[in-house]
This record gives structure tokens, C-alpha cells and sequence, in this order.
């Protein structure tokens, strides 16, 4: 079925065919290609991957060329105490996020290309001085091999007698929970003792996860993937669940309705905690337990962590672009994901559309180059080959227990250095003495992109810098933000009008030089 990819009112219509499995192979092929380090153990660590790909419409035809530009694993998050105001610490080590900011390198190459007259493939010169825009034909989607934590992840679960997928299990195995995917957890806080013996409900209040069960999984084009309908973060808490559950339970043939097989309909769990100030989860059992559509940060080694969930920033990218503000110094418009892919995984298209997109349709009044665009949202048939479903598969007595993946990788298709294996925030295998060092700081850390935007602006012949950077108070990190006033207008319109308790960064965390 041909997808409409929509196009900005000035570029032109981007309406080829996207095929998700395609996307879905290439990306999984891509990771495959890199060397062993960092990956998980087989068949006893798990991770999330996530990818960037740039599509090139072919010149005189209807065929696209895809490429993979960045990629990124990772699961884990730092708390907040462990946060650096030298931002040399990687604080977001979701694969979602390192995907982002791996692209962020490979971009910044591009517009140094594009500065110094080499050829880049993906900028040309536009129309406002100093300014760069897409080439023609040139577009971006995201894959991630599982559906974001957060608001995507909170998923009504599937009634094992309509449906051809594996039941969900509620007998535990190897001492595992079986919801929510919270080994994770389980891995970063050993000192929680746990009484397996507690209904599961319970069991997952002490300790959330965000991404659902491998056992339970949706079939894509099951009707009750619809069960959920697509909400305005403005309804009441929980009252979308609620109503799937009515309808889950008027979905069900007549024995069922007739009380023969009771069932109280359940929803996967996300162990993103809702922020401060806004509706909390009522922790209701079934699918009372969450509030939807809120914005959540995820959860940490045990403390809390100031990183907002994949879910969030991802609708995000969907009214600000995915280039931040410092790109967004030398773009003429923002850049922004004309599809999302999805891997197999539990999965819900309203859920998706209500976590990426329903939240943020209504914003208005943003400033020139931005515009709301919502992602077309696919899923692929193929499943990563170390979700933690496969990975449950693979696991063989005698491997200790199944646990993520404690490093995260990061590729990106740039000349120096293309990969970064990251653990707890630094670059992995690092000595303690060589903390506070540049040896210690991963390359997609805020310091580090600094540098190599700084670099950037040194290359640019003063008379083509756009005029916001030729402002001689310009020193630190926050101020190159600030100074991108397009940027910060359209991030006032989304924060006040989508997103009002979105925290604002700590201003002695970005004054680094």
C-alpha cells in the first residue's frame, strides 16, 4: 500500500513506497556489520537498537535508495546526582536517543562538507544567507526495534482466546516477572529483594519497566490493536484505558460476556514515572494502572533520572525537528521524520499515533521553518535478534539470568571515529583514573558535540555565518542555544501549548565552554 510521506510547503512531495520489513533489514543488517564490542552476550543479554535512515529519491525514477546514517543500542539512563555540569557525561543511553545523536555527528560532517565546498548529500545552499536546506528528493525516517517507553509503551494486552499469538504467561519463570518488560530493572537494582510468590500486579507496582512483554505480543493487524483510541493528552487520566477495557470486554464472544471465561483485560507497563506536578498513575489493576498521554522520565539505577521518555522526545522531534538548536543555527527549515518503523514487538497504532502525534496536532503560531509533522507510523513483521524475546529463546541453563545489555553502541556514518561504546555515561572500558578526562567522555556527550559544532562554525567563512552566530558574546553551550531564537520561539509554542510541564534543562548544567 503506497504511503504518502508528506512533504514541507516548500520542498517537494516525498510519496514513494516505504516498505517497513525493508527498513527493518537494513538496519538490522547494518548492526550485524559492526564489531563484537559492546553487544549483548547471546542468549543472556538483551538491547534495544534504533537507526537513522537517510532516503534518496533516484533521479528519472520511482525507486529510493536507503542508507543507514546512524545507529544506536542501549537501554540504561544516569541518574540525576550523576549528572555532569562539564557535560561530559552521556545522560540518555536509550537507543532512540543515541540513534538522534549519532545523526547529529553525521549531520554537523555534512554541513562542514557543505561550508567548505565539498559536496555534501545531503545540504544545498538556500535562499537566507548562510542558511541550508535538504537537497531535493532527500528525506529521513527512524526505525527503533521497539516501540518507545513511555506513552507508546502503555499497550492493552491481547486476549489470548481471539487471538493467534503466544498467551500472556503468568507463572514465572527463572524468577522473572512476566510483564513490562522490567529485567532491566531487576538488573540495575539487585538489592530489591522480591517475593515471587505476589500477584503480578503487585509485583509490578514495586518495579516498572518500558518495554512490554516478548510474550505477549500484538499481531500487527489485529482488531485489537484498536482498541485504543487516539486521546488529546487533555482527557482525564486513564480514561482511554478505561475505555478499552470496555470495549475489550465487549469485544469477546458471547460466552465470554456471559461471565463462562472472566477475564479482566490488562495493559503492558511502563516503568517511566509521570513527572511531578501532572496526573499520576492510578496503579488501578487492569488497565486503571496508567494515566495515558502524560509525559513520564525514566527510570534510573534505583534514583530518580531527569531524562524524559522516548515517547516524549520523539513527539517532540515532530514539532522542533530532530536537529536541536545548534543545527538549527545554520538550517533554513527544521528537520523532521517523514516515517517511523517500528520492529516487531507488542504494538498498537493508536497507542503510537497517540504518544507521537495526538499530543502535539494542535500546537500553533511557530515561528518560520517549523510546522507540526507527524511521522507516517509503521511495523515490520521482523524481530531484533537480541530483543529480549529472542533472547529468552536463546537462553540456555547454566547462563545466569537474563539481563540488558550494560553498554551502548553507537554508529554513525562519519570519516573519524564512526563508533562509541558507551557504559554508565563514559566511554566503556575506561579506567577511574581517566575520569574527568577527554579519554573518558563519549563522543555523543553535550561537550563533545560542542566542540565539534564549534569546529563547524570555525570553518564557516565569516561572510556565509548566519547572523545569529556572528554575535561576539557567544561562549557557552548555553549560550549557542539560546542565540537560536527561531528555535527557542517554536520550543516556547510546544512547551506551553503540548507539553507545559516539560522541565527546563538546569542552566548550571549547560555552561560549559
Amino acid at each position: 500500500m503506497p504511503v504518502s510521506l508528506h512533504s514541507h510547503s516548500h520542498g517537494p512531495v516525498r510519496c514513494n513506497m516505504v516498505n517497513a520489513d525493508e527498513v527493518a533489514r537494513l538496519c538490522y543488517e547494518r548492526f550485524n556489520q559492526l564489531p563484537r564490542r559492546g553487544k549483548p552476550e547471546p542468549g543472556r543479554e538483551w538491547t534495544l537498537l534504533a537507526a537513522v535512515v537517510k532516503v534518496t529519491r533516484c533521479a528519472n525514477s520511482d525507486t529510493d535508495k536507503m542508507e543507514v546514517v546512524s545507529l544506536g543500542t542501549g537501554t540504561k539512563c544516569i541518574g540525576r546526582t550523576t549528572m555532569s555540569p562539564k557535560g561530559d557525561v552521556l545522560n540518555d543511553s536509550h537507543a532512540e536517543v543515541i540513534a538522534r545523536r549519532g545523526c547529529i555527528r553525521y549531520l554537523i560532517q555534512e554541513l562542514h562538507r557543505a561550508v567548505s565546498c565539498r559536496d555534501s548529500s545531503v545540504f544545498c545552499p538556500a535562499d537566507q544567507q548562510g542558511k541550508w536546506k535538504l537537497q531535493a528528493g532527500v528525506s529521513f525516517l527512524f526505525f527503533t526495534s521497539h516501540t518507545p517507553c513511555g506513552d507508546a509503551s502503555i499497550i492493552p494486552m491481547t486476549d489470548s482466546q481471539s487471538q493467534p499469538c503466544p498467551p500472556v504467561t503468568s507463572v514465572k519463570e527463572h524468577g522473572e516477572t512476566d510483564g513490562g518488560g522490567d529485567l532491566k530493572r531487576k538488573a540495575e537494582e539487585p538489592g530489591e529483594g522480591k517475593n515471587t510468590k505476589l500477584p503480578r500486579i503487585e509485583e509490578q507496582e514495586m518495579e516498572g519497566e518500558d518495554r512490554g512483554d516478548p510474550n505477549q505480543y500484538f499481531c500487527s493487524n489485529s482488531s485489537r490493536t484498536n482498541a485504543l483510541s487516539q486521546s488529546p493528552a487533555a482527557e482525564s487520566p486513564a480514561t482511554v484505558l478505561q475505555d478499552a477495557a470496555r470495549l475489550d470486554i465487549r469485544s469477546r464472544g458471547p460466552s465470554d460476556s456471559a461471565g463462562l471465561h472472566p477475564q479482566v483485560p490488562d495493559i503492558h507497563r511502563t516503568g517511566a514515572k509521570c513527572v511531578p506536578g501532572g496526573p499520576a498513575d492510578p496503579l488501578h489493576p487492569g488497565v486503571g494502572y496508567h494515566s495515558a498521554g502524560v509525559l513520564r522520565v525514566k527510570p534510573g539505577r534505583g534514583e530518580p533520572t531527569l531524562s524524559l521518555s522516548c515517547s516524549d522526545k520523539m513527539a517532540s522531534w515532530g514539532v522542533l525537528g530532530f536537529q536541536g538548536a545548534l543545527l538549527s543555527h545554520y538550517l533554513q527549515e527544521a528537520l523532521y521524520f517523514s516515517t517511523v518503523v517500528v520492529g516487531k514487538c507488542p504494538y498498537s497504532q493508536e497507542v503510537m499515533h497517540r504518544a507521537l502525534v495526538t499530543r502535539c496536532t494542535h500546537v500553533s503560531g511557530l515561528p518560520a521553518g517549523f510546522s507540526v509533522f507527524p511521522p507516517v507510523l509503521l511495523q515490520s513483521s521482523l524481530e531484533f535478534s537480541f530483543s529480549q524475546g529472542q533472547t529468552e529463546l536463546r537462553h540456555k541453563d547454566g547462563q545466569g539470568r537474563i539481563s540488558p545489555c550494560g553498554a551502548a553502541i553507537s554508529w554513525c556514518n562519519v570519516t573519524e571515529q564512526p563508533i562509541d561504546v558507551t557504559a554508565n555515561g563514559y566511554k566503556h572500558g575506561v579506567t577511574k583514573k581517566a575520569l574527568g578526562t577527554a579519554k573518558a567522555r563519549s563522543l555523543l556527550c553535550k561537550l563533545e558535540l560542542f566542540h565539534v559544532f564549534l569546529s563547524l562554525v570555525s570553518a564557516t567563512d565569516p561572510s556565509a555565518l548566519p547572523s545569529s552566530l556572528r554575535r561576539t558574546e557567544l561562549q557557552t553551550y548555553w549560550d549557542y542555544k539560546q542565540a537560536s531564537e527561531s528555535y527557542q520561539q517554536a520550543w516556547q509554542q510546544f512547551h506551553s501549548q503540548a507539553f507545559p510541564l516539560w522541565p527546563r534543562s538546569d542552566r548550571a548544567l549547560l555552561l560549559f565552554h
